[in-house]
């Protein structure tokens, strides 16, 4: 779905593709961003073109949420957050975020992640599901600022990383 929304802030916009520069050098290439990610950093700016251009794709999909986060200051690209699935028969969204490390401790995820929150809740969702590394501590917290509440920390495995993790799940209600 290609919806835009706004904080005071941010700017949650579609992904273009050209966006793919700033994504790859902003987050998608930093090992300290992506060692709390299901995926291990983009190689080179064309990995990332690819994913984007899948993600674009998927636009016309009702239940597709991908936001590009952007500074409504000065335009840049920051990060991004999306609905990354559907638990219990479509009526628990799961979000997952990611955001570029010059941005950290600002404010600009727990922003962005209660916009959508707010959005999702308007759409007739009671509950959000959110998952965060235990050591992921910013992103903890994020969760806990959006009304997070802990529910169990237990293992998942990250196929693309090809290992087994401990993972703190999360659930906001309305």
């Amino acid at each position: 779905m290609r919806l835009t929304l706004h904080t005071d802030r941010l700017l949650l916009r579609p992904f273009v593709m050209e966006d793919a520069e700033a994504m790859f050098s902003g987050w998608a290439n930093d090992p300290e961003v992506t060692k709390y990610m299901t995926w291990d950093p983009h190689k080179d700016v064309e990995e990332t073109r690819r994913i984007l251009g899948a993600w674009i794709a998927q636009y016309d999909k009702p239940e597709r949420l991908c936001f590009a986060i952007e500074r409504r200051e000065d335009g840049a690209l920051i990060g991004g957050i999306d609905v990354v699935g559907y638990e219990d028969d479509g009526k628990t969204p799961v979000i997952g975020y990611d955001l570029s490390r010059s941005c950290w401790n600002r404010g600009y995820m727990t922003e962005a992640c209660r916009c959508l929150v707010s959005y999702l809740f308007s759409q007739g969702f009671t509950q959000i599901r959110i998952d965060a590394l235990p050591e992921n501590i910013g992103s903890n917290r994020v969760i806990q600022k959006c009304g997070g509440e802990l529910l169990c920390t237990e293992e998942e495995y990250f196929p693309l990383k090809q290992k087994t993790v401990r993972v703190n799940r999360y659930r906001i209600r309305k």
